[in-house]
This record gives structure tokens, sequence and C-alpha cells, in this order.
């Protein structure tokens, strides 16, 4: 039996939902996932498994984590996992602990989702968080990175584990239409409203590409991206642009419609890990412009264009490249999209590596 240790099971980023993926194909009799916070309904529709019990531990505060420690002791010591992986760093030191005070057998492995290319983006609760988890970091049977660049920056920092690999995020490959667009017109941006995902920049990239483009369309998708969040507009007003010029759309349920409905997305992150939302547009045949952090350059790979994080003239540069490609070089753009999750990235081989990992 395996037990998943998580630590917002509530939240709709990309950790969430690649656990979310694991769970909707494993076959396990049964599995157990512990979120140190809640549990949200669209998670629990992803995954639709049947199979799976979910405990919520209701540690919302730092306050909070030492009762939910006990309470996971308490429960490790009734479920008998053979296996737990822990998702994320407070999750991860959470369940190290709770493990060893129940004196399981289990085999506790780590999975970590973040790189570290820029630690001041990151909340200061995770910063102590990835401090702590260094210091147990040779205490996990093992530690899965959602890319190369997380591993070569943690092992970097000090994170010390024989056991360590990477395995990437994996998806499903939705349907396509083959009527679709020829050219780039429509550019979107995925992501929740946070320093590390650097909107900011790419509002100015924005208003430098309506200055060349004015024909251009531009719409941001992501918790906190809706008008009524006055830090979202006050960065675009520094950066110049107008209201209407980015069309704020908050967090969507609906994401397969958002990716059929843009021609390319854009990611403007100061760090990643693996970022889901370009893999998932690939999937869309959709062109990629990112910033070259994490593994993003490489998941994206000859679907997109990489330039350096926060600089703002060469996103805007990218995103004209994309803008300015012919009906030709635009559908080979989508075609190497498609092609490439479709050849490294499903997710029937990607629960496999997971299996084959946690059961030596």
């Amino acid at each position: 039996m395996i037990m998943h240790v998580i630590t917002n099971f509530t939240a709709s980023a990309g950790a969430e939902t690649m656990l979310a993926r694991l769970l909707h194909g494993c076959t396990d009799e049964r599995i157990v996932v512990v979120s140190l916070i809640g549990v949200s309904d669209r998670n629990r529709n992803l995954a639709d498994n049947p199979r799976v019990a979910y405990v919520s531990l209701d540690a919302s505060s730092p306050a909070a984590l030492p009762g939910a420690i006990l309470r996971l002791a308490r429960l490790i010591r009734k479920e008998h996992p053979d296996v737990i992986l822990c998702w994320m760093y407070h999750a991860m030191i959470v369940g190290m602990i709770a493990a060893q005070m129940a004196r399981s057998g289990a085999a506790v492995y780590w999975n970590i989702r973040q790189s570290l290319d820029d630690p001041a983006s990151l909340t200061r609760s995770s910063r102590l968080a990835i401090f702590g988890a260094k210091l147990l970091s040779s205490r996990p049977a093992g530690i899965i990175y959602n890319s190369a660049r997380a591993l070569e920056l943690h092992r970097g920092y000090g994170y010390a584990n024989r056991n360590m690999v990477v395995i990437a995020n994996g998806f499903e490959l939705p349907r396509i239409d083959p009527t679709g667009a020829t050219t780039a017109l429509r550019i979107g941006i995925v992501g929740r409203f946070h320093p590390q995902k650097d909107h900011g920049t790419f509002f100015k990239a924005v208003a430098a590409v309506r200055k060349t483009h004015p024909q251009a369309l531009f719409s941001a998708a992501g918790n906190g991206l809706s008008r009524d969040n006055r830090a979202v507009i006050d960065l675009m007003e520094e950066a110049g642009l107008p209201e209407h010029a980015v069309d704020l759309r908050g967090e969507i349920s609906d994401m397969p419609s958002y990716y059929r409905s843009i021609d390319a997305l854009v990611l403007s992150s100061r760090t990643e890990g693996f970022p889901n939302v370009i893999a998932e547009a690939m999937s869309y045949a959709k062109p990629i412009v990112t910033t070259d952090v994490g593994d993003a350059a490489t998941v994206a790979g000859s679907a997109g264009i990489a330039v350096p994080p926060r600089d703002p003239d060469a996103l805007a540069g990218a995103i004209r490249e994309i803008l300015d490609l012919s009906p030709t070089e635009y559908a080979r753009y989508a075609r190497n999209a498609r092609e490439r999750v479709e050849n490294e990235y499903a997710i029937a081989a990607i629960r496999a590596k997971y299996a084959n990992f946690l059961r030596r």
C-alpha cells in the first residue's frame, strides 16, 4: 500500500496536478493521500479513483505542524504503508519525522518539484523548509526530481542522497483540431499570480510587442490574475499597459478550452522545476516562448524559443518571432510540440517509471 503526503492538495499547481494524474491510473488495492492543509474537489475529480482515501490534517499554520506530525504518525501506524511518498518540502519534513516517530518499516521517498534558480522569488516559509529538508536529505530511501536542473541545483545546495533520479511530469494526449490556427495571433500565459512567475516581465514584454504588432491578442490565466486584484493592475500600469491590453481570466476550471483558444504559450518565470503548463500547451500543438529556468527550455525543445529570465526585451523579441512565423513555420513548431509530448512525456510511461523506482 502506498501513502502520499503532500503539503496542500487544495492547490491546482504542478505538483498537485501531477499527483492527481498518477492517482488516476493507479491500480494499487488501497492508496491514502494525506494533505497537510486540505483536499479540493478539483483534485479528487482529476484523480477519479475510488481506491484512494483522502485525509486532511488541517495544518494551515506553522503552529499546527507539531499536531499534524503526531496525527500523521498515528495514521502511519494504523495504515502500515509499504511506501510513503512525500511531495514538496513541508510534506517531506513532516512525513520523514512522522514515519520515524511511528517506527514504520515503510520506505520513505521524497518528490521535489521545484528548482532553485532564484530562491529569492520563493516565500520565507518555503526557503526555511528547503533548508530544513537539506538537513534530513540523507534519510529518505530516495529522492525524485521532476527536472535535471532541480537535481543539479539541490545537489549543489547540499542535498545528499545516494538514490536520486529525474522523472519528468506526464501528460494525457488530448484531441487536437486539425483545422486550427495557421499563424500565431493569440498569446497566452498560465500560472498563479506569484513573484516566481514574474508577470511583471510578461506585462513589460507585452507593452513592447504591442508597439510593433498591434494586432496581437494577449490573455493571462491563473489564480489572482483578475481585475479585482490591485497588484496585477498596478503591474500593468507600471508596464504602460491599458487595462484592456491583457484579458485577465483568473483561475480557469476548463483548461483544455483555454489551451485551444490560444496560438502560443508564454512562460516568464524566474524559477521552475518542470513547468507543467509548457507540456500541457504543447500537447495541444502550441508553440512555446519560455524563460530558460529549470528544465523549461529542455521540455520545449524545438517547439519553442528560450530567453534569459527577467529580461522583458528578450521575451518581447521571442514573442515577435512567434507572431511573425509563416504558416509553414508555425505548422512545424506546432507539430514538434505535439510529437515531443507524445514521445517523451506520455503519462503511461511516467507512471511506470514511478512504479519501478518506488518498488526497487
